[in-house]
Formats: structure tokens, sequence, C-alpha cells
């Protein structure tokens, strides 16, 4: 593999990098922080340093606090038609400058600029179908069973919410959670990972843009997460904690909030299966594989972890994936002609790395790829591998690269066991040509979310979350992700 050397094709809008780094972003306006030390930001596709945003204490976590505390009477009587208008506008600025923010997750995060566009439009898609569920938030009015009395359910903002977010879809992942909490009343605070933070100040900006009051939305960054995440679920006055990343942090974050009965939403780790049938339409299943595995160089935790192949298909599926995966181009992130950007962190390289080597030893053969390049930057090939084993590290733990590890199957209940045999179940893909079989497999794995004959999943409308060792709660869908951000309220009446 070679990765491009020559200077990027310039056909991208270049951000105000100064802007998206002037400070904490706390009660509409920007600030230092109480130490005045600050954070590097560093291009994945050099190594080089970006910038630096600024170092948030627990004294900005505080001050955090108090600007959502003072903004929450506000927001919560504003009428939902106002806060839908609200953000609409914020969904239409992310459009008009969806060129520069596209540039700006190229830049801090390393992803193709297809990628990173792609990604601005998911992003500002949440603030459009929020927009539209804040007008339709219902209650609910009964008769009890007895005859005797009136049950009236009323819904209410759950209060103060803390966001933390990943560093793979730094737009994303912020706007999944801070749309439905808007839409629902509530004011947030939101922790950007520390890698990729400017673009959460860029839609920082926007969003005071479009019309947010100051303190609604808060961001602050920070090296020290564990004190300020503790300070904050600390504060009897936030009532909500939304989490994407990790299993292993989740879980760390779920014991912190439990010290204060805090409601959890969390979207954590995945070992996404991709079965393929003999009955599958070859091709369609390659390109569902591409998408599947290569969506942001394979940095996503809906990212397919695990390919079953059955027999009669495998080599001919081994071949079409290896072609595909060798073409791909390897470069920066804003070469508009990148296939395959930088991994975030050279840690991220060398985990990759271990994992392939790891296969190699139990006897997987590299069809493709499967060798870490000299060279600056972070980068890591499109690797396709063939007769990987079960007892592989690569088969428990996710891989979170532009790796393809291939296991061969026999049977659909083999291939159902293999694909349930791990303690995540976010999200599986499914391809065969029989739709009993498909729709009968779909039920038996157990992920909280599957793609049958589809490479793609994620989607704005539709309910996004795992089952076991993946998450607790659902963001987006007709009313799953708004009733995250609620509470029903009793109230018994007589009339």
């Amino acid at each position: 593999m070679t990765i491009a050397q020559k200077t990027p094709q310039l056909d991208y809008q270049m951000p105000d990098i100064a802007a998206a780094s002037r400070g904490l972003y706390v009660n509409g306006g920007w600030r230092p922080s109480h130490s005045g030390r600050d954070i590097a930001i560093v291009d994945p596709s050099t190594g080089e340093r970006l910038t630096s945003v600024p170092d948030a204490t627990v004294e900005d976590a505080r001050l955090c606090v108090q600007a959502a505390a003072g903004a929450a009477p506000l927001w919560r009587a504003t009428p939902p038609r106002k806060r839908s208008e609200i953000l609409r506008r914020c969904f239409e600025l992310m459009i008009e400058r969806s060129e520069m923010l596209a540039t700006l997750i190229s830049m801090e995060n390393g992803k193709a600029l297809r990628d990173a566009r792609g990604e601005v439009a998911y992003a500002a898609e949440f603030f459009r179908w929020n927009a539209e569920e804040a007008v339709r938030i219902t209650g609910e009015f009964g008769i009890a069973p007895s005859g005797t009395n009136r049950i009236i359910v009323d819904y209410q903002p759950i209060g103060i919410c803390l966001l933390i977010t990943p560093w793979n879809f730094p737009a994303a992942m912020a706007t999944r959670k801070i749309a439905p909490a808007l839409a629902a009343g509530c004011t947030v605070i939101l922790k950007p990972a520390s890698e990729t933070p400017l673009t959460a100040y860029a839609l920082a900006a926007i969003y005071e843009e479009a019309g947010v009051p100051p303190g609604v939305v808060n961001v602050l960054t920070t090296s020290d997460p564990g004190s300020i995440t503790a300070e904050v679920l600390g504060d009897p006055r936030v009532r909500k904690l939304s989490f994407t990343g990790s299993t292993g942090v989740g879980r760390h974050l779920l014991a912190e909030a439990a010290k204060h009965v805090i409601s959890c939403s969390m979207e954590l780790g995945g070992n996404a299966p991709f079965l393929v049938f003999d009955d599958a339409n070859l091709e369609a299943a390659l390109d569902g594989a591409m998408i599947a595995k290569m969506r942001n160089a394979g940095e996503a935790c809906t990212a397919a972890n695990r390919f079953y192949v059955q027999s009669g298909i495998y080599d001919a599926f081994a071949e079409g994936l290896r072609k595909r995966m060798a073409a791909l181009k390897v470069g920066s992130g804003v070469d508009g002609q990148t296939d395959c950007g930088p991994m975030i962190t050279r840690k991220a390289v060398e985990k990759i790395g271990r994992l392939v080597e790891d296969a190699k030893t139990r006897g997987a053969r590299a069809l493709c790829g499967g060798e870490t390049p000299a060279g600056a930057g972070f980068f890591y090939p499109p690797t396709v591998l063939v007769e990987v084993s079960a007892s592989s590290e690569m088969a428990h733990e996710e891989i979170f690269g532009p790796v393809a590890p291939l296991y061969r199957f026999e049977t659909e209940e083999e291939a159902v066991a293999s694909a349930n045999d791990t303690e995540y179940g976010l999200a599986a893909y499914v391809y065969t040509g029989d739709v009993a079989r498909g729709l009968r497999v779909s039920t038996n794995l157990e992920a909280g979310m599957i793609a049958l004959n589809r490479g793609l999943v994620s989607d704005p409308a539709a309910p996004f979350g795992g089952v076991k060792q993946s998450g607790l709660g659902r963001e987006g869908g007709q009313h799953h992700g708004i009733a995250e951000f609620m509470e029903a309220k009793y109230i018994a009446t007589s009339f």
C-alpha cells in the first residue's frame, strides 16, 4: 500500500480554525478555562498540531451547570412551535455551511472528505427531524378501570442533561443528542471528545446564530473527564446522562450516575456480524460490505466487525472484497480523491496491528493490506483476512479500523450462533435472497438494529441503540429519541 504524499486537491472550503478554538462555550459566550491550560488538537493525516482548545476544570463545569440551570425555566416555557423553528434554523445553517463543517471534521478527525460530507448531512437531519417532533409531544387521557377517576399523563422535560460524545462522528453524535433534548425543552452541557472538539465548537456558534438562548447549550473540553463528569453528575439539578462511547467507559459512568439516581442513555460498543448466505446477490452483498465496513474507515460502532460467509459463496465473496478494498485510495482526509483516511491516533493504529498479527498467528491470511505502513500520519491499509479463527482476538474485540476478517460457515444455525457469541448487540447485517430466512435470522440475531440486504442501518427517523452490553435506551425514531429526555407525570382527578 502507498499513501498519497502529494499536496491534497484543494476542493474544499477552509474553515476558520481560530474561531472554532476560541474558548469554552458557556452561557452564550466564549471564555478560557480557569486553569489557563490548553489541549493540543492533532491532524491525524500528518501527526502535526492543528491548534488547541481550553482544558476545562471543575470550576468551569460548575459554571456550565449554573448557566444551564439559569436558562432552564425560560427554555422549558418556550412554546413548542418556537423551539421547533429554532431547531429548523439550526438545520438550515448546517446545510448552508456543510462544506466548512465537513472540512473541519476531516481535518481534526482524519476521515475522508466524502465521508465527512455525509456526516454533516446526517447530523443536520437530526435538527430537521426533531424540529418536526417538537410540536408533536402529546400527553394521555383515560378512565381508570374502576371508573372512579380520570388518568392524565403529562410529559415534561427531564431537566439539565450531560451529553458525552466520541471522536468518530464529532457532528452527528452531538446533534443526535442535542436536537431531541432541546426539542423536549431541556438545557444541556456537551462534553465532546478531546481529540475532535473543533466541530462541537463550530456547531455551538451555529446554534447561537439560529436563536438558541444563552445557557441552553454549553460546551466544554477537558483532559480530565472523570473529575468533570463527577462534578456535573453530583449536582442535584442535573437529571440526565447521555453517553456514546466504549462499553468500559459506559460501565464506569453508569456507576457514577447510580450514586445520584440519574437517568442514563448509553450507546456503547459493538461487534457487528455481517452474514452472507449462499443465495445472496454477490454484488449487492459486496456493495453492502464496503459500506458497512469502510464507513469512516471502519471507525464506527456499527461497522461490520465479523464477516460470516457461507461456504458456497465464500471464495467469490473473498476475492470480490479483496479487489474492492485493494482499489481504495489511502491519503489525507481533506484530499477529495481519498477513500480511506487515517485512524484517529497512533495508539489506534497499534491496536489494529496487534489484532491483525494475532489473527495471522492463528492461521489467517491477508489477501490485501495487513501491514502498518511507515511514514507520517496514523494510517492503516484496507485489509481483507481469510480463514480467520474464531479464537482470534478480533472475533471478540472491536477492530475499529479498515480490516475485514472472514469466517466460513455451513448452516444457518451455525451462523446465528456464531453471530450471537459476543457480549455486544448493537448492529448486525444479513444478506440472503430468501425473504423468510432473512426475517427469521433477523429475529434470532441478538442486536438492537438489523440491516437486511442493506449496508447502512442508521437513520434519524429510526430508533438507534443496542442490547446486551451495547447500551441502554434509544436515540432517534418517531418518539424514542425525545422520550429519553422527558419524564411522565401522572395526575389523578375525579372530574
